[in-house]
């Protein structure tokens, strides 16, 4: 049976904000405007954005705040845990800002975040969606070494569009990172996600999906791009239901263990289900 899909402004969702802002938390799901946001609230799952709330980057089709980040909460891995727990989740999600003004990018800040998640809820999987560290290997073996279920690192475009959408990232340095989670740890599963609609060809697209495959990737979401302001990188192309489903089937034809693509798929949209989908096919 379906969760019922209920408004950002129910009164099940203002009771959840309030939680997140009685332990000083904040979620992506709000900082980003996420469309999702009614339904997974409404099913109890968030994803928990530590660090704060400014990204120390600028990219022009993302919502989230930039500028000079506070220092970091150390209470906040624990009360992390403290709301997961609380809302008494299986599976959670837990991403962050860039904070390129720290030593080690925030690694260490994630690590201690899922060790507490960890300890508090014995049997939650969690799932990390990470920044480059700007290619900073022991930076990410910090995090491997927590031992997270699920590492996400999204490649979010294409090559040919990284100057315009994505200026402070580097495509090869991505591919680096999610290459270099299995040669720290194969048993962990790597994940990437991707926004379509900035003005990328079919062809760059399947490219893209060859070279996650190429570095080893398990698992890509695929979704729409959709503009938060007029302030910000404007939507090219408007993809039908027919061309996500093609592309999810190319996908598994090129050898991703799950793909999940869809006009409202984020990267950490359902990734529990996506998750148990995996799960199911591995036993």
């Amino acid at each position: 049976m379906k969760p019922k899909v209920i408004s950002p402004l129910s009164e099940e969702v203002t009771k959840l904000k309030a939680m997140l802002r009685k332990l000083n938390l904040h979620t992506v799901c709000e900082e980003a405007n996420c469309p999702n946001i009614g339904e997974c609230f409404s099913r109890k799952t968030a994803t928990f954005m530590i660090m704060g709330d400014i990204c120390t980057r600028a990219c022009p089709y993302c919502d989230v705040k930039h500028g000079k980040p506070k220092p970091l909460d150390e209470n906040e891995p624990e009360n992390v845990a403290k709301a997961v727990q609380k809302l008494g989740l299986r599976y959670v999600v837990i991403t962050s800002v860039d904070r390129d003004d720290l030593p080690d990018g925030g690694a260490s800040h994630f690590a201690k975040t899922v060790k507490k998640v960890r300890e508090f809820n014995p049997d939650c999987q969690i799932e990390v969606l990470i920044p480059d560290f700007k290619g900073d290997i022991n930076a990410l073996k910090i995090v491997v070494d927590s031992k997270p279920d699920v590492i996400n690192h999204n490649i979010e475009t294409v090559p040919s569009l990284y100057k315009t959408s994505r200026h402070r990232g580097n495509y090869k340095l991505s591919l680096g990172v999610l290459e270099n989670i299995k040669k720290l740890d194969s048993s962990i599963l790597s994940k990437s996600g991707m926004m379509v609609g900035l003005g990328e060809t079919k062809e760059e697209v399947i490219q893209v999906m060859k070279d996650l495959i190429n570095v080893g990737c398990d698992i890509l979401t695929i979704g729409q791009y959709l503009q938060p302001s007029l302030n910000h990188y404007s939507v090219k192309k408007y993809y039908t239901d027919d061309e996500f489903e093609e592309l999810k089937q190319i996908g598994y034809s090129l050898g991703f263990k799950e793909v999940y693509s869809g006009k409202l798929v984020r990267s950490s949209y359902r990734a529990e289900e996506v998750f148990k989908n995996l799960q199911g096919k591995m036993q």
